[in-house]
């Protein structure tokens, strides 16, 4: 990595930690922290950092993050999200995300069942500019099935597609988390990716990507490989590592 991008990373995780300052202050004795550091290298010869700390209490989390690249340039964001029982075994999920350069956005899914279970859900932003680091549409609809067993095992399909800007792009996830002991937990996301992305809307997109996290009690480690990012010309490879506290 050259000097400039070194004390670019430096200086945009300083400003995190300073940001993050008053969020870490309302610590309580039930909260959780989660920090991740990404590394995200784009095969147009350079990379991008993402910071973020998450706070969870209860079923609600909220985030602080900044993400950097010599290209898109820095953006910070904030949001939350939260689960409402509103039955046994039914649940409402809201959720809402701001970021400078003058974005917002929401969604709200519905949850039913407990071993076998369905979601519906749906997104919407204000289409200002937004540097997406998941894997999926935001102005889109939602549609899963899955099944949870003992000891946090999850299997799951999800199917998110663009309901809004006419470019038919789909995600079509295939989800897994497993223990493999009582302190190690693996977590595989297979995704199918579908649509006309670019600039002007003109690049057909197909392909599939992946993540593989390992989690530890205390930590985690993430690859991942997200083909045609947010529907663009770039194949990016992640690398992120995280703590909890």
């Amino acid at each position: 990595m050259h000097h400039t991008a070194i004390l670019g990373a430096m200086k945009l995780h300083l400003g995190v930690l300073a940001l993050l300052m008053p969020l870490a202050a309302l610590a309580d004795d039930t909260a959780e922290y989660k920090l991740t550091l990404g590394n995200y290298r784009y095969d147009a010869g350079y990379s991008g950092q993402d910071v973020n700390l998450r706070r969870r209490a209860g079923d609600t989390n909220a985030w602080l993050a900044v993400y950097r690249d010599r290209e898109f340039g820095q953006q910070a964001r904030t949001g939350v999200d939260t689960s409402i029982e509103l039955a046994d075994a039914l649940a409402l999920q809201p959720s809402v995300q701001a970021a400078t350069r003058g974005f917002l956005g929401g969604s709200i899914n519905l949850q039913w069942g407990a071993t076998w279970f369905g979601l519906v859900g749906w997104g919407r932003t204000n289409l200002r500019p937004y540097y997406n680091l998941n894997w999926d549409p935001n102005d889109a609809v939602t549609i899963g099935l899955g099944w949870r067993g003992d000891g946090g095992r999850t299997v799951s399909v999800t199917l998110i597609a663009d309901d809004r800007l006419h470019t038919h792009q789909r995600d079509l996830h295939l989800f897994g988390r497993w223990p493999l002991g009582e302190s190690l937990r693996l977590t595989l996301d297979l995704m199918h990716k579908s649509g006309l992305g670019g600039d002007d809307g003109s690049l057909a997109v197909r392909a599939w990507g992946w993540s593989a996290t390992l989690d530890w009690p205390a930590w985690f480690l993430r690859l991942a490989h997200d083909p045609k990012q947010n529907f663009s010309g770039l194949d990016a490879d992640r690398l992120s590592i995280g703590l909890r506290f």
